[in-house]
This record gives C-alpha cells, structure tokens and sequence, in this order.
C-alpha cells in the first residue's frame, strides 16, 4: 500500500504475517496470564530460566530431529553474515533449556524445575491458534527420574487451566516406554504400513522408514481408518514401564484429575520415553492442543551432555487466551484510579509534583497533556477524564494552585461529589482514591 506523505509517496509498511501486534486493549489479558502463571511457578517451586531466542541450528537438527517437520519446513534458520555461522530463531525451548543445563551445570547440586514464557518462531501457514510467532509457556523438571515428577507437571498444567478459568479440557496420557520397547514397536509398525503401502499419502511414506511413529499423527482422513488398526505401543511395554505409567495415573487419580489413554499420542524421536500427555479443548476447532509434553530422558546425552532425566510441557499463550476469550472469562483493562485535568500549562510544575507523589504512594493517575495548543477546554477534559475509567478527577486549575488546592471530582457515583485537598501534602488524601478502587 502507498500513501502520500507531502510531496513524496512513502510505502506504508505492515507486521510479516503471522507475526502479530499485541496492543494496549489486549495486553491487560496477557498480564493477567503471566502473574497467574508465576504465582503457580512460585507455590510449586519452579523458577525461571530465560535463554536466548536465536541458537545455534545444530542445536534444533539435534535437539528437535531431522525428520520433523519444524526443521525440515518451518525453522527461521539463517547464516551469520559476519562469520558465517548458522542461526536459527527457535521454534521451542526445551532444546535452548536442556543446551543452557549443559553448558552452566545446573544439575551439579541435584534436580532443577524451570519454567519460562517468550515468543518462538515457525514458518507455516498462519491461522486461528497457528502464528509465525507465537508465545509459549513452559516447565520443564531436569534431573528426576520418578513418575511422581510426571504427574507434578501434569497436575501444575492442570492448576494453572484450571486457574484461567477454563472449563471442558480433558487430559490425554500415553506412554512411549524405553528404547527397546520402541525397538520392538517400531518394528511391528514398519511391517504394519508396509502391509498398507498402498493407503499411505507422501508423508507417510517419506517417514515409513525414518520416523513411523510420526504416521500415527497424521490428519489425513483418508488413513484414519487404517491407522487405527495400527499396532499400539502398550502393548510392547514391560513390567517397569507399565508400573511407570500405572503410578502417574493413580496419582492423578488421587489429586482428582480426570484422564484418559490415547493410544495414538506419540513424540516422534528416540530420546522420549515414558508418558506423554496433552492437553486437549473441542472450542478451538483445529488448533485444539492447550499443552503438550512428555519425559525426554534421552535428549541430554545427544546434546552433549551426561546422561540426565527430564520432563517438561509447553503450552501455547495464544491458544489458552482465544479459549479464555470464548469462554467469556478474563480480566478487564484496568483504569486510572484518577486523572488529573490541569486548567493551563502554567500549572503544570505544581501539578506534576502532586502527582509524582501520588504515585510514590501508589495511586495511579494519567494527566491530561499535549501541550499549551492541545490541552482543549475543560470540559473537554473531562470528557476525557470518563473516557478514561478513571473513578475521580484531580482538577489543578489556576484558582485551586493559587490558594494551594486540588479539587478532587467523583465521576463514578451519579452525584459528582467534590472536595478540596492540601495540594502540597497529597500524601494525606492519597489513600481516599485508593479506597474505592
């Protein structure tokens, strides 16, 4: 698009699709979402871990698997042009978490439960709940083996929905057992689809023998059926990895969370193990995955690291919002406890000092400003003042400064009572704009 701008005609630029704005009207339901989030971090123990978003790429091929789509398809991946090394904007951050517990040894004193929020990146075709950047929540426990760490992840997925307010989403387990059950599955499964080549679309026939488990995730209606016939991964499970995945159930059980099994979740690539668990809503449509996660006990060694256990979910910002929005829940925008009218820009050095202290004493005020050309009339002000939220008007007039007053208005109670204050000692009628709040 052009626009003119005097004599000239300057391209008018937009956000890359899929990369989107988040403006003053919709950052009040992100601030929500963050300090509910880290107060639930805080009651649980988790702290907070922040890496870089640009990584190495080497660390997504390894970290995310060759044969996935992201870094086959979707991956930001670029080359350095100062010394030709190869970046990648990161697409997920538990390779970037597992890289940072490497190279600083978080794990030299015992077990670790992190927790971050940040925007990550992906090439794909932008949709409801699908963004080129999107943001991401995510926990991830590095150092505990036990099935009770699996179920204290799901169980602070789950105390976290549920604090949003979220209503009819449902838990989905599966457990991917040890590599030599996944040996004998893989197997079994090749064969299966090699039975069924015939119904296989290019996908899955790119992956038959690279990535199998990855056909079972596949959304072609038209292989549904056939997948569904598929061999099932429990029943390759031994005695320890099925008593793993029975002890995540009963805990769950005892903590109230409904669950159920579905055979068909999978993670794709040999360091997964054990459960793995989704968080599922039917109001999204498509996009209907909340939270996902799962036990990686393996992806430490082949990013160079000793061999360490670790689980860890991660939930799409984004999605959660657009849920809470139809649910009809959320927070309002939050505003002014009053804003300050000032009858001309002489009165601004007196009005400005009030309010610096009314704020120290954490009232929140917005102060008409502009400039002597555009402070507008009173009333005008005043229109702005109800425009605003705010539930008083501070009025710094040339009258009221003269004899050392504030006017301060009601503009919520219909009657629009007003009194008169002290204007150098604000600190002793600050707390009657807080009380109403």
């Amino acid at each position: 698009m052009v626009e003119k701008s005097g004599a000239s005609r300057v391209e008018k630029l937009y956000a890359v699709k899929g990369m989107n704005d988040i403006l003053p009207s919709d950052s009040p339901q992100w601030e929500w979402f963050e300090e509910r989030v880290r107060q639930q971090m805080e009651r649980h123990a988790y702290r907070n871990i922040r890496t870089p978003i640009v990584e190495p790429t080497a660390l997504f091929v390894r970290g995310t698997g060759e044969t996935t789509d992201i870094v086959e398809k979707e991956m930001y991946a670029f080359e350095d042009r100062l010394n030709g090394e190869a970046l990648t904007l990161r697409p997920e951050n538990t390779p970037g978490v597992v890289r940072a517990a490497i190279e600083h040894n978080l794990t030299y004193d015992g077990g670790k439960r992190l927790y971050y929020m940040g925007p990550m990146f992906r090439h794909e075709r932008p949709q409801r709940g699908r963004y080129r950047q999107f943001y991401q929540l995510g926990a991830e426990a590095i150092g505990f083996s036990g099935a009770e760490v699996d179920a204290e992840l799901i169980l602070l997925a789950h105390q976290l929905l549920a604090g949003f307010g979220l209503r009819n989403v449902r838990v989905e387990l599966n457990s991917l057992g040890v590599a030599s059950e996944r040996h004998s599955h893989r197997i079994a499964l090749i064969a299966f689809f090699e039975r069924h080549a015939e119904l296989l679309d290019g996908d899955a026939r790119r992956r038959l023998h690279t990535n199998p488990l990855r056909i079972l995730d596949s959304k072609n209606p038209a292989m549904q059926e056939m997948i569904q016939d598929a061999p099932q991964l429990l029943d390759f499970l031994g005695e320890a990895s099925l008593k793993h995945f029975d002890t995540v159930k009963t805990l769950l059980d005892a903590c109230g969370v409904p669950w159920s099994v579905n055979p068909r979740l999978v993670r794709g690539l040999d360091y997964y193990s054990h459960t793995v668990f989704e968080f599922v809503t039917l109001e999204l449509g498509a996009q209907g995955t909340l939270c996902g996660g799962g036990r990686y006990d393996g992806l430490f060694e082949l990013l160079g690291g000793k061999p360490t256990p670790a689980i860890g979910w991660g939930m799409g910002i984004e999605r959660v919002l657009e849920l809470v929005k139809v649910q009809g829940g959320g927070v309002l925008a939050q505003a002014p406890d009053a804003y300050a009218i000032v009858g001309d820009s002489d009165c601004f050095v007196a009005a400005m000092q009030c309010l610096q202290i009314l704020r120290a004493e954490g009232v929140s005020v917005q102060m008409h400003a502009g400039g002597a050309d555009v402070l507008g009339s009173i009333k005008s002000q005043f229109k702005r003042a109800d425009a605003s939220g705010a539930r008083f008007a501070l009025i710094f007039g040339a009258d009221e400064i003269a004899q050392g007053l504030v006017t301060v208005k009601s503009l919520r109670d219909g009657a629009g009572a007003q009194s008169k204050h002290v204007l150098n000692d604000p600190v002793q009628w600050a707390k009657s704009l807080q009380s109403h709040a």
